[in-house]
């Protein structure tokens, strides 16, 4: 074989297992990757039917349920403008309160309700998830138009 072809075959070679390497590492990202929606995306059918993804807006007044193992929990997290019903199996946070910010990391069932894996909640008074604050504020500034049009 000539040094030419070998040279040719060495390149060919580096740049397949170079290929290689990009698929299996953006592969990997992308199992990884957790998207965020905001309930008022959850109900336009905006996230994903099958997979993980989070939800995340303000726990709603009067929602919060126990069942009767004292694991299970049902509550709904709403944008002001809808609301999706959530199930978690675990302890939950000690800031978790109705009335606050959270987010939530799960999937959602063919019966629309979101089974969560992870539930986070803010941290300190002040402070809610950038992207669940700007949900909640898409959200209201929507229902304020709608009020003034009425």
């Amino acid at each position: 074989m000539s040094p030419r072809k070998r040279r040719a075959l060495a390149i060919g070679g580096g740049l397949a297992l170079l290929a290689l390497a990009t698929m299996l590492v953006l592969n990997a990202l992308q199992s990884n990757l957790v998207f965020f929606f905001s309930p008022t995306q959850v109900a336009a059918r905006e996230a994903p039917r099958s997979g993980s993804f989070r939800v995340g807006g303000l726990v709603e007044q009067g929602s919060l349920r126990r069942e009767a193992d004292g694991l299970t929990l049902r509550f709904a997290v709403t944008d002001t403008a809808h609301t999706v019903p959530v199930t978690y199996q675990g302890l939950l946070p000690d800031l978790f309160r109705e009335g606050k910010g959270v987010v939530v990391a799960g999937k959602l069932d063919a019966d629309g309700v979101f089974r969560a894996t992870e539930v986070l909640a803010k941290h300190d008074e002040n402070y809610m998830p950038p992207e669940a604050a700007d949900a909640v504020k898409r959200a209201s500034a929507a229902n304020t138009m709608k009020l003034e049009a009425r």
